[in-house]
């Protein structure tokens, strides 16, 4: 199965898998089929695709509920580091983070469930970005953490004066000001 966990619950990588040969490559990015055996009943509603320069910063971003969204997160071309940061109370990893290089190289993608802030920071030159997402942008339901939080202790792995971010995401709360209204199961 091309879904691997991740340490925290929910939370999992999915590893495609490529055919190779001298013309190139090929491999299904997504598949409802596959996802459905693993448990996961996701309709996806809207793509979103970006395009950074080294050392953008984006997020730590979320939606309230009702309109909280799952994500499906990979990278088209260039390297990113992903985060996600578990907001759900009573979770076991409630506060912690999860990193990893997704590039267009590994063809690796994470998929981010509702209950997750989430962010990256671009490791190459430049980077576009693609992702699913399972409900439609909602700006009243917009949230956020401060990506620098030092309770979170998240390595972004850019020296700090080579980050790029917007101005509206200084504006996020630390993690234990934030707007949460989400619950494990």
């Amino acid at each position: 199965m091309p879904l691997i966990p991740t340490p925290l619950p929910g939370l999992q990588i999915f590893e495609p898998q490529v055919f190779e040969d001298s013309r190139g490559y090929f491999f299904e990015s997504y598949n409802a089929v596959t996802f459905r055996e693993a448990g996961i009943n996701i309709v996806f509603v809207q793509d979103n695709q970006a395009k950074s320069m080294y050392g953008v910063l984006r997020g730590l971003h979320y939606q309230l509920q009702p309109h909280a969204q799952t994500k499906l997160v990979r990278v088209l071309h260039g390297t990113i580091l992903d985060v996600a940061v578990d907001i759900r109370k009573g979770s076991p990893t409630f506060g912690q983070h999860f990193s990893i290089e997704l590039s267009a190289e590994n063809r690796r993608q994470l998929i981010i469930p509702q209950g997750f802030a989430h962010g990256y920071s671009v490791l190459s030159e430049m980077a576009e970005v693609m992702y699913k997402c399972d409900r439609f942008y909602h700006k009243a339901s917009e949230a956020g953490i401060c990506y620098n939080d030092p309770a979170l202790t998240i390595d972004w792995k850019i020296p700090p004066a080579n980050i790029i971010v917007s101005e509206k995401d200084t504006q996020h709360p630390l993690f234990a000001d934030s707007l949460n209204n989400f619950q494990f199961d």
